[in-house]
């Protein structure tokens, strides 16, 4: 078979994994798909190491084209951007992506060894993965860890998080091609794995805490288009005013920037009844504003949570980790911004000491919930140490969400299997506010528990447990799992050497 032919057959591989992603079962799914990967990039005559940078680009190109191919939409649907321009876009970050996983790939141009080739592909993806969380502040989206809340793998995520999840993944996988060569050895590891991965699951960390709140999860579903029409805007205060106002809760969210003006300009008294509502009915309320930065002589926005609690201090979440060119703009391309005068989409960035967001219950056990906005949601690691390191104990996440740049697309899905793996992670249920959707309620072990449909105007009214506790993930972070992958690494680099 050519060479070309077997590029274009990874690269519809690669395509098909990313869309097993999306099936009720995606997680077990993917396992054989990625196996036949690895049997067509072991069929090359020549194993080199550029024959296997090519073969990892070409998988790569095709898992990330389908699964990132929502950013046209964002670029062209709402930015107005034009469609081949969009298109090469879409291509580039893909291509991007694709180098992270061309690299893992390449430890199966080293000689092969029985017991180690497996674990050392299984290290490397791990690392390269790591360091797409991390390398220009990370895109760590579309990894294999979130596809296994619905895979066997899932129980090992409170753990050792979701890279242990990837690693397994990969390893097994692996494992499914030497079952011709070594039949009862590669079932024996495949076996054992699963069962124990399963066992896992019968431990718990975190157990519930006083009684459920009762919280009010409110869904606007305005366009992306009408963010700036100044008639749009002051209907979407309206409604989101007067959903909050309509019925009191122990929690009321609405979604990521659900007040889209910079606070200070927002409508005279609006937070000032707002807090009044929350004084009068015992309700805390969490809003998504455009905050301001003070005791600077330029004026900086924040993508900002605002939290009103019951004759209390305002409250207030400035989101961290930002989103390349939506949300603050890489050092060399300002200038794309003064050219088409993008409305703020500089954003300065919070601590990554902020407290958690306290829900004052009179006569109740006071919940502290850990907040993410929208993109902060896909690093697990951070989230993990921000809960470790917090002052006071968290009992619940918080994720506000703005999807509508993304239309009718599967990011709204994909985020939500994002949640449910951090809920995973820490052992802790999780609210989910968003403009278009998936507005939801997730339990401690990342199953729905209820939600909003898409693309709908509606308030979700639930009860939810808070729980308290670490998991080992929380405690330890990434740390287990990076220093056994290089300890793999390295052992499997020196008997390759010996060969």
């Amino acid at each position: 078979m050519s060479n070309s032919v077997n590029l274009l057959a990874l690269f519809f591989l690669g395509a098909l994994l990313a869309a097993a992603a999306e099936l009720p079962y995606g997680g077990w799914i993917q396992i054989p798909v990625l196996s036949l990967i690895w049997w067509r990039m072991c069929q090359q005559s020549i194993p080199s190491i550029k024959n296997q940078f090519i073969s990892g680009m070409s998988f790569g190109l095709g898992y990330f084209v389908l699964g990132l191919w929502w950013i046209y939409i964002s670029l062209h649907d709402v930015g107005g951007m034009h469609t081949a321009v969009s298109c090469l876009a879409v291509f580039l970050l893909a291509a991007g992506m694709a180098l992270f996983f061309s690299s893992a790939s390449l430890c199966l141009s080293l000689p092969r060894r029985k017991y180690l080739t497996g674990l050392m592909l299984a290290a490397s993806w791990v690392l390269v993965e790591y360091l797409r969380s991390i390398v220009l502040t990370g895109f760590p989206w579309m990894g294999f860890a979130e596809a296994q809340f619905n895979g066997p793998f899932a129980p090992a995520a409170p753990f050792f998080g979701g890279l242990a999840c990837t690693f397994l993944v990969v390893w097994i996988s692996w494992e499914i091609t030497e079952l011709r060569k070594n039949v009862v050895f590669s079932s024996y590891r495949i076996i054992s794995a699963i069962v124990l991965a399963q066992l896992a699951s019968f431990w718990t960390f975190t157990k519930p805490i006083g009684e459920p709140l009762s919280v009010r999860l409110i869904q606007g579903n305005f366009e992306q288009s009408l963010k700036f029409n100044p008639k749009a805007i002051e209907e979407q205060f309206s409604f989101y005013t007067n959903a909050i106002e309509s019925q009191s809760a122990d929690l009321i969210i609405t979604p990521e920037t659900a007040y889209p003006w910079p606070q200070s300009n927002l409508p005279s008294g609006l937070l000032g009844s707002l807090q009044q509502f929350s004084n009068n009915t015992s309700s805390n309320v969490l809003l998504g504003v455009i905050g301001e930065t003070s005791g600077s002589t330029e004026v900086k926005y924040t993508n900002r949570a605002l939290g009103l609690s019951p004759n209390a201090p305002t409250y207030q979440y400035d989101k961290s980790h930002l989103v390349p060119f939506g949300e603050f703009i890489p050092p060399g391309f300002h200038w794309f911004v003064n050219a088409f005068q993008v409305p703020m989409s500089d954003f300065a960035r919070g601590t990554l000491e902020q407290n958690p967001f306290s829900v004052i219950r009179s006569g109740k056990d006071t919940i502290h919930a850990a907040i993410t906005i929208c993109y902060e949601d896909v690093f697990g690691g951070e989230l993990a140490s921000r809960i470790h390191q917090s002052s006071k104990p968290v009992n619940l996440l918080i994720n506000m969400t703005n999807l509508a740049w993304f239309g009718d697309s599967q990011a709204p899905a994909q985020q939500l299997r994002l949640s449910q793996l951090r809920s995973l992670e820490t052992g802790l249920p999780a609210l989910r506010a968003t403009n278009t959707g998936v507005t939801a309620a997730l339990g401690p072990d990342g199953k729905v528990l209820s939600q909003l449909g898409e693309f709908t105007q509606g308030v979700l009214n639930l009860k939810i447990q808070a729980y308290s506790g670490t998991t080992p993930y929380v405690i330890w972070g990434n740390a287990p799992i990076l220093g056994l992958s290089c300890l793999l690494l390295i052992l499997g680099l020196i008997r390759s050497k010996r060969i």
